[in-house]
């Protein structure tokens, strides 16, 4: 008799994101990582139906736990442009102030 692999419930909730977000197929994705296809596709649709299905009940819950997606990267780049943007406005304006400040007057 062969027992099956543990994999952690994050480890799948990730694996289902790649076939959802990124759009990864099944077949490479199982191939890729020796997980029967027909187990990752049960895993996909139980995913599809409840998002993070096999996410369990966070013990202690950690703001950056889990697995990321390059989708998950592209959303973290975008957020960060905006901030890094606005920060140059910012730093802009306090410029200006400061040389309207330190002008000596006439």
């Amino acid at each position: 008799m062969m027992v099956g692999k543990y994999l952690d419930p994050e480890y799948k909730d990730y694996l289902c994101r790649l076939v959802v977000e990124d759009k990864r197929k099944v077949t490479e994705l199982a191939r890729e990582l020796n997980i029967s296809h027909s187990t990752l596709q049960k895993w996909v649709g139980m995913y599809k139906k409840n998002q993070s299905v096999f996410k369990p009940q966070p013990q202690n819950p950690s703001p950056k736990a889990g697995f990321k997606t390059v989708s998950d990267f592209e959303k973290e780049i975008r957020e960060r442009d905006k901030q890094i943007t606005k920060l140059e406005e910012q730093n802009a304006i306090l410029k200006k102030a400061m040389h309207v400040f330190t002008q000596s007057p006439d």
